[in-house]
């Protein structure tokens, strides 16, 4: 047996008894595995009661974490004139028009989130091909399309998240680092917890909340108690 399997076992075995549990005491437990080589990234599911094939039921949206997520966010953002400037010097890696727009088209998606003016979606509005499946493409709703761009790219650089629920009704966001404080990691599962339960659709009928997990790169998962 591997290594890591040696490892995931010892791991699985402190949590196949183990039920729901407080954010507090998830993190407690999380924090009591076994570490990986590398700072592992935590992640959150969240199982929502809703019918992801009905538009008005999909939840996504944009969140910045108390204590950002411990890893450097590669932005780019199309935009023009003396703001791309600003965007550039807010944290941008590329900043452009329809330079940067035909470059993406190209093949080039070295960057974790994309920023886009409204004058711009004349450009990048081809892209939603390439860039909707890899969850990249710029939308209102998510904060990544905006008038305010310096704003959105710093925000964004420092940490804020962009989070959609999946086909299957499941909403899957990074939350942290193994290596963050353990009050930090409580703090930033809470608020996004918070957040989602806020966006619960009007049409949603019955349980919005079902099912809340968190684990790290390489860890089982812990289950949450979670609100209705």
């Amino acid at each position: 047996m591997s290594r890591s399997s040696k490892r995931h076992g010892g791991n699985r075995s402190k949590v196949d008894s183990i039920t729901a549990v407080s954010v507090n005491e998830a993190v407690k437990i999380l924090g009591g595995f076994q570490l990986a080589k590398f700072d592992e990234t935590v992640e959150i599911a969240i199982r929502l009661g809703i019918d992801p094939r009905q538009g008005t039921q999909n939840v996504r949206g944009a969140f910045s974490l108390p204590h950002g997520i411990g890893k450097q966010v590669r932005v780019i953002a199309f935009v023009e004139g003396p703001a791309a400037d600003e965007a550039k010097a807010a944290g941008a890696i590329e900043v452009g028009s329809k330079d940067l727009a035909e470059k993406v088209e190209g093949g080039w998606f070295d960057f974790d989130v994309a920023i886009a003016h409204p004058s711009m979606m004349r450009f990048v509005g081809k892209l939603g091909k390439v860039l909707g499946p890899q969850g990249k493409m710029p939308t209102p709703k998510s904060g990544t399309v905006t008038t305010d761009v310096t704003k959105a790219v710093a925000e964004f650089v420092a940490g804020k998240i962009e989070f959609r629920n999946d086909a299957g009704g499941i909403i899957h966001a990074p939350v942290g680092r193994r290596s963050f404080e353990a009050a930090k990691l409580t703090e930033n599962i809470d608020a996004f917890i918070q957040h989602v339960e806020k966006l619960k659709p009007t049409s949603t009928k019955g349980t919005y909340m079902k099912k809340v997990h968190i684990k790290s790169t390489m860890s089982p998962s812990v289950s949450v108690i979670c609100g209705q």
